[in-house]
């Protein structure tokens, strides 16, 4: 029985060390070394080596000269990231929507059939980094306007910034919004992009 006894306690300390600890160690060590840029949250850096933000987490801008992303329920809070949880016909989410398509109407000087649905409703997270082509696109005008140079640069910032789906064909085309602002300052020159 002593010996049983022996055995099982030993089964479990190697057990214990090789899954409680060595095994993750291993994988620590595979992903810093296969996909450092991920394990350290996909942070953007400017050329100073600053830390902008992560190319996963949406950022609030307001300003004229910067592209805007898509809504969010959370107002760009990461440490509360969630949805409104709101339905299609709840009465405060109906509002909502309006007023962003109100806003968009105001800002962008379309009109609202033309605005993609992912600029007045917000992610299920409520920090979607990316828009689609389509909005990105509708904010162009307005960009170049307030920046003062012809849309068609700014236009060109979009197409080289624009992520295919992944492998092809999961997902959709997208644009990452962080990425793009931060392209306009350095190709145009501004003021860095921060957010607001």
């Amino acid at each position: 029985m002593v010996k049983e006894l022996k055995q099982a306690l030993l089964f479990t300390l190697v057990t214990m060390v090789l899954l409680g600890g060595g095994y993750h160690v291993l994988l620590w060590g595979v992903g810093r070394t296969l996909f450092a840029a991920q394990t350290e949250g996909s942070l953007i850096r400017r050329l100073d080596g600053t830390i902008v933000g992560s190319r996963l987490i949406a950022q609030k801008f307001e300003r004229p000269e910067y592209f805007r992303a898509r809504p969010s329920g959370v107002d760009y809070n990461a440490a509360s990231t969630g949805g409104t949880n709101y339905g299609p016909s709840n009465p405060d989410y109906l509002k909502a929507v309006r007023d962003r398509v109100d806003a968009i109407t105001n800002d962008e000087g379309v009109a609202a059939s033309e605005i993609p649905s992912e600029m007045v409703t917000a992610s299920g997270a409520g920090m979607d980094p990316h828009i689609p082509p389509a909005a990105a696109e509708l904010q162009a005008p307005r960009v170049a306007r307030a920046r003062g140079v012809p849309v068609e640069r700014v236009r060109e910032l979009v197409h080289a910034r624009t992520e295919p789906p992944t492998l092809g064909l999961l997902g959709r085309a997208r644009v990452n919004v962080l990425e793009l602002n931060l392209a306009l300052d350095t190709e145009l020159g501004s003021k860095p992009a921060t957010g607001k």
